[in-house]
């Protein structure tokens, strides 16, 4: 099965319209973050939202950690999906289901080390879906995704072989290195921001490369 493609920092309508156009089945819209690539407005993120056609996924990437937090942004910025960049609270997706039990979580998880599938298969309890970074939350300004780097995908690989759910792989994928990166972890979706984009614009070249690369 190809793997879902899910394209991230998209910044306005037109970048919207254009990664669906060319077959995501995913848009990513980055809030305020410590540090990396792509943060819009809430306000951005919903216009962006709400021109986005079904069945097409809005993600919205919080560092928010709380349940009454994360809850907060949600309904500012009215995405059909969370992605929770950083570790949240013990008991944050537990508020989360209760209020909002439709709504679907991606929980990403920053792979470094052979710790990360104990993470992924905890996170696995109570998430819809994992994201396979390669940021560094433990780092003074935490690293929480969009750093254009490649982790070590045999650790990836384990996780998706474990995984009870869907997982993403992101983490400095491009058209040169995703297949590869797809034999290898057999991902249920890929994600990628900096990859398909020239002078921090979405590049339809790029785009049409990537897709191309990932239908094989």
């Amino acid at each position: 099965m190809t793997p879902r493609v899910k394209i991230c920092c998209i910044a306005s309508e037109a970048e919207a319209r254009m990664a669906v156009s060319f077959g995501a089945a995913a848009v990513g819209l980055v809030a305020a973050m410590p540090s990396g690539p792509g943060p819009i407005s809430d306000f951005r993120i919903r216009r962006i939202a709400e021109s986005v056609p079904p069945p097409v996924a809005t993600f919205l990437l919080t560092c928010e950690t709380r349940g009454g937090a994360i809850i907060a942004h949600h309904l500012r910025t009215l995405t059909s999906t969370l992605q929770l960049v950083d570790a949240p609270e013990e008991d944050a997706i537990d508020t989360i289901r209760a209020i909002l039990p439709a709504l679907k979580i991606v929980q990403v998880i920053h792979v470094r080390s052979g710790n990360s599938l104990d993470e992924a298969l905890r996170a696995a309890e109570k998430a819809d879906a994992l994201l396979l970074d390669s940021g560094n939350p433990a780092l003074a300004v935490k690293e929480l995704g969009g750093t254009g780097r490649v982790h070590d995908w045999r650790l990836s690989r384990r996780i998706v072989e474990r995984s009870r759910i869907p997982v993403f792989l992101a983490g400095g994928l491009n058209a040169d290195n995703v297949r590869e990166a797809i034999d290898r972890v057999q991902p249920f979706g890929v994600d990628l921001c900096s990859g398909v984009r020239s002078g921090g614009r979405l590049d339809p070249e790029k785009l049409e490369a990537f897709f191309n690369a990932v239908r094989g």
